[in-house]
């Protein structure tokens, strides 16, 4: 008895499923919102070259920590992409830093970053604000990005400009 009504919920699942997938949020200009070639295979140096920068033009670096396949981080550096996000990339030096997703045993990359800036990476993207020394400026605040495809722009956008 239980499993005609299983085979019914099933069927109802996949009839929604396209329903669903038409709701996908996605950017203007942007092919897929859900990957990101941004992010950089080998982020130490970009890191050492972003606080250089940063040293010379007083800007804080903003250190995106995930990879192009997590749709949070994928997400994330489409919309900085886009034209509404100029007045964020003008603010800061901006670095993508491909870490894999180390919370998912056996997918972490360059371990050396998170740990660089004192991090246990527990969703991605791990968002770092930092000055010009290298020192994180939110520390608190900087791992609940990782549920960024579900935030507001507008929320991006306010945290990021203030």
């Amino acid at each position: 008895m239980t499993r005609p009504i299983t085979l019914a919920f099933t069927a109802a699942l996949i009839a929604m499923a396209p329903a669903a997938a038409a709701e996908t949020r996605s950017l203007p200009g942007v092919a897929d919102a859900y990957k990101s070639d941004a992010f950089v295979a080998d982020p130490m140096p970009a890191i050492d070259a972003a606080l250089a920068r940063a040293k010379q033009s007083g800007k804080p670096v903003l250190l995106v920590m995930g990879t192009g396949g997590c749709h949070d981080s994928a997400w994330l550096a489409n919309l900085i992409a886009t034209d509404r996000f100029a007045p964020v990339r003008a603010r800061y030096e901006i670095v993508y830093a491909d870490i894999g997703m180390p919370h998912i045993r056996g997918l972490g990359r360059n371990p050396e970053v998170a740990k660089r800036f004192g991090f246990k990476i527990k969703g991605t993207p791990t968002v770092a604000v930092l000055d010009a020394n290298g020192t994180v400026l939110n520390r608190k605040a900087a791992p609940k990005w990782r549920n960024a495809a579900s935030r507001s722009d507008d929320d991006i956008y306010n945290e990021l400009m203030s």
